[in-house]
């Protein structure tokens, strides 16, 4: 494949006689054994990472032309987070498909245990738009380093992707291996009426259960990575200048349409007013005075969401931002103070560069609160005193995050990542990956050169010494 794919024009839906067609392809494939061998799988692996290398221009590109991403954004979140996925998957691979001993009780003499993990079968990965390629790729990863066959299904919203995914699947991977499925909601619905052995949804906490009630009907296992209200909490004693640095970052990079944004702003009443000018000096270091003209601030994805994220600018105060272009589907970087949590900006999830300011004085208040509502995907807090990040990390329900830093947890293959609850079900990256699409079997092995009667009928006078060897 090279960049000239970016010419073709939208890729149309997959018809449905052609889903079933394919899945029968990849139940086939799978069944051969083709995809089951280690070295196989890191062959594969090798060979798409060669593939983006030398498509990196044409993603980048189709980026651009989805969401008006910076190179050096559309690089760092979403091909070179894949690369160190790849590196660390083709390190530790081999080691994590051997089988696992474990001990084996005595009244089990002479036996050994072990479990040995094997692949599903055929899954189903249903990608979002707003990392369209990132997190469409970086499950299926997964997938084949279990072993299994996939079926992709990216996001419609983000056709220029779309097209550029599934141009460097097709030249890594037979289609009864790894196949890309296009469409819209008929597709997925009809991709969900179909029986896989596990599937893989990344998006809404509204479409997840869709999901997971389509998946109910043939009892599929599921990983659901959804979203939430992500708070970020900064602490009286918080180095400002570099939380407000690292806050900005987190909210506004891909305009805020990420999942493990800071979705709102806990500050503490006594530092507030010194360190919302600090949001705005750093908000205008990284895009200027004017961030329409800024060559790294992306576009809000459709109309649909544009006009959504309209709504909330009319709330509270605006302290920064709050300009608007339908046009361009531009929403500037926002903040809005004198918030409360009955505004509608904090009933939903915001998926946007709207940042809501709340203030707090007492920090157990703020932990009975975060738990009083969903449990949300991330949680960032900014401070310098131990014993409450350790209160903070132990007391709140969250999936994952950061202390004096956001987003930044996604980034290490060595840490799971997913939601609980609303957020999510499961996690992946690096061994969670290879775990997630993978099933444990576990195995005893029995000696036959002994075959100690204690176990077998008639049990009359054994009581006592069954009693001996299992206490």
């Amino acid at each position: 494949m090279n960049t000239n794919m970016l010419d073709k024009k939208t890729p149309a839906a997959t018809p449905y006689n052609q889903i079933k067609a394919v899945i029968e392809r990849q139940r086939a494939y799978f069944n051969s054994g083709e995809t089951k061998p280690v070295k196989f799988r890191k062959q594969k692996i090798k060979a798409l990472k060669k593939a983006m290398k030398a498509n990196e221009p044409a993603i980048i590109d189709a980026l651009k032309k989805d969401f008006r991403k910076s190179g050096f954004e559309s690089y760092v979140t979403e091909i070179g987070l894949v690369y160190e996925e790849i590196n660390h998957i083709l390190t530790h691979l081999s080691d994590w498909a051997e089988p696992r001993h474990v001990g084996t009780p005595l009244s089990q003499f002479k036996g050994s245990s072990y479990v040995h993990r094997v692949p599903f079968g055929v899954t189903l990965i249903i990608g979002p738009w707003n990392y369209p390629f990132q997190l469409a790729i970086l499950p299926a990863i997964g997938a084949v380093a279990g072993g299994n066959t996939c079926i992709i299904k990216p996001s419609e919203l983000t056709e220029n992707t779309a097209v550029v995914l599934a141009g460097i699947i097709e030249a890594v991977f037979e289609e009864g291996h790894v196949a890309v499925v296009q469409g819209g909601v008929e597709t997925s619905t009809a991709l969900l009426a179909e029986k896989f052995d596990h599937i893989f949804f990344t998006g809404s906490e509204y479409v997840g259960k869709i999901v997971a009630r389509a998946a109910a009907e043939y009892l599929t296992p599921t990983t659901l990575e959804l979203g939430g209200k992500s708070p970020c909490i900064v602490d009286k004693d918080a180095d400002q200048k570099v939380a407000a640095r690292r806050i900005v970052w987190g909210k506004y990079i891909n305009a805020g349409q990420t999942c493990v944004a800071p979705d709102y702003l806990l500050v503490h009443r006594d530092i507030k007013d010194k360190f919302l000018p600090l949001l705005k000096d750093a908000a205008s270091t990284f895009y200027g005075d004017n961030p329409k003209a800024s060559e790294d601030y992306p576009r809000i994805i459709n109309r649909k969401n544009f006009d959504r994220l309209s709504g909330f600018l009319a709330e509270g105060e605006v302290v920064m931002g709050g300009e608007s272009d339908a046009d361009e589907l531009y929403i500037a970087p926002t903040i809005l103070d004198k918030i409360s949590w009955h505004d509608a900006i904090m009933q939903e999830e915001i998926f946007g560069p709207v940042l809501p300011v709340l203030t707090f004085t007492d920090l157990d208040e703020v932990i009975t609160t975060l738990n009083d509502h969903p449990r949300p995907l991330s949680l960032y807090y900014f401070s310098g005193n131990k014993k409450n990040q350790k209160r903070i990390v132990e007391n709140v329900n969250f999936g994952g995050g950061c202390i004096n830093d956001t987003l930044v947890h996604l980034a290490n293959p060595n840490l799971p990542f997913g939601g609980t609850g609303n957020s999510g079900i499961g996690a992946y990256h690096g061994k969670a990956s290879f775990e997630t699409f993978t099933q444990q079997k576990s195995i005893m092995k029995k000696a036959t050169w002994i075959d100690v009667p204690l176990r077998y009928p008639p049990y009359s006078g054994k009581m006592g010494l069954v009693k001996k060897v299992i206490k």
